[in-house]
């Protein structure tokens, strides 16, 4: 009777301790951290990089007084648009008429002192034929001629330099064009160099930026084949000082021809159309170009964490532990990095990384890779 008591208690025990175990391995599988997880997959994404450009019109020049006299007439306001040969200004022109009335009269005493040496030179050239007079008097005669000639020439250039100074009195625009500011009212004295206006041709305008040595490298040295831009990246974008969006996609140009020795820049040249006049010489804004990735890896923010200058995510492996892996980042955008060091396929642990530690079981959550694809520009 003893020994089946004994026996009984010995079932019993091992049966409450079974149960106290699996109850222990139940709780502890209930209690692991739920946390989203996330399978890395490759994709194509384009991200844009910003830089400050300034803007500058296609034609643009400074209209100065080539003469000095009072603006008598301004025959046109401040932004307006203007033809080509259109009367800008007039400066008084009395003056500059008398000089080439005087300078016309000059052309004609010297033409007619030329005409009285000539007939002299053929009078002395008789006269030395029938041996009356010497040689050298004939000689003598013809430097006479030739001095009245130069003298004709000279008249002329200063009658010609009259007739020029009179029709910078009379002052047109050089193309089409804006008109910026006129600082001179009528009856001004204008003084020879005097800035009068600008004329800006804005059709189409210049977006000048400078991009660093290896940026100009990643996005675009690679892309140069006979010295022109592969056509879909020549296509860039521009933003307003405002934040807003320049509707036209502008076309890259040029490219200067040595990097700046001091910034270890190199500038860029962009040309959009400006049909309705929307940018304006000397504007400022930025241009973004396009860097295209091929199969990225992109990593939420939120999902890293930094150990003595490294980045790191937890990686979830197929028994679900966390282990803490390192990463290189390539790009930054939108709250993303692009990353290498990683694989497609891999799952990350997307949040709870202040509560867990490397080798600490997980129970993982899916959670959607779509969510954080990076839209194209």
């Amino acid at each position: 009777m003893k020994v089946l008591i004994h026996i009984c208690l010995l079932a019993f025990s091992g049966t409450f301790f079974f149960a106290c175990n699996e109850s222990r391995a139940s709780r502890n599988k209930d209690t692991l951290p739920e946390l989203e997880v996330m399978t890395l997959r490759a994709q194509n994404i384009s991200i844009p990089r910003a830089y400050i450009c300034q803007i500058n019109a296609v034609q643009y020049v400074e209209i100065h007084a080539r003469v000095q006299g009072y603006l008598e007439d301004i025959y046109i306001d401040e932004g307006q648009l203007v033809r080509k040969g259109q009367p800008l200004f007039r400066i008084s022109s009395n003056e500059y008429k008398e000089m080439v009335i005087r300078a016309e009269a000059n052309v004609q005493r010297a033409l007619a002192e030329a005409k009285a040496k000539s007939l002299e030179v053929e009078r002395i050239a008789l006269m030395v034929d029938k041996h009356v007079i010497s040689e050298s008097q004939l000689q003598v005669a013809k430097a006479q001629l030739d001095a009245a000639s130069s003298g004709v020439g000279e008249a002329r250039s200063v009658l010609e330099n009259a007739k020029i100074n009179l029709n910078y009195t009379f002052i047109r625009a050089p193309f089409d064009g804006v008109i910026d500011r006129i600082p001179f009212k009528k009856g001004s004295l204008i003084n020879s160099g005097t800035l009068l206006t600008s004329l800006s041709n804005i059709d189409e305008v210049f977006a000048y930026f400078k991009v660093s040595e290896t940026e100009y490298l990643q996005l675009l040295g690679k892309e140069i084949k006979g010295r022109k831009i592969n056509a879909a990246l020549a296509k860039i974008s521009l933003v307003l000082a405002d934040g807003s969006p320049y509707p036209l996609k502008g076309t890259i140009e040029t490219i200067e021809g040595d990097f700046d020795r001091e910034t270890g820049s190199i500038a860029i040249r962009a040309r959009f159309s400006n049909p309705d006049f929307i940018l304006k010489h000397g504007a400022s804004g930025k241009v973004l170009l396009q860097r295209t990735w091929n199969n990225a890896l992109l990593v939420p923010e939120a999902s890293a964490f930094t150990i003595q200058d490294k980045n790191y995510v937890y990686m979830v492996d197929k028994n679900n532990i966390a282990r803490a892996r390192n990463f290189n980042t390539l790009a930054r955008f939108d709250h993303c990095f692009v990353v290498s060091g990683l694989s497609p396929g891999e799952r990350i642990l997307l949040e709870g990384l202040q509560q867990i530690h490397d080798g600490q079981p997980v129970k993982p959550k899916a959670y959607s890779a779509d969510s954080i694809r990076i839209s194209r520009q």
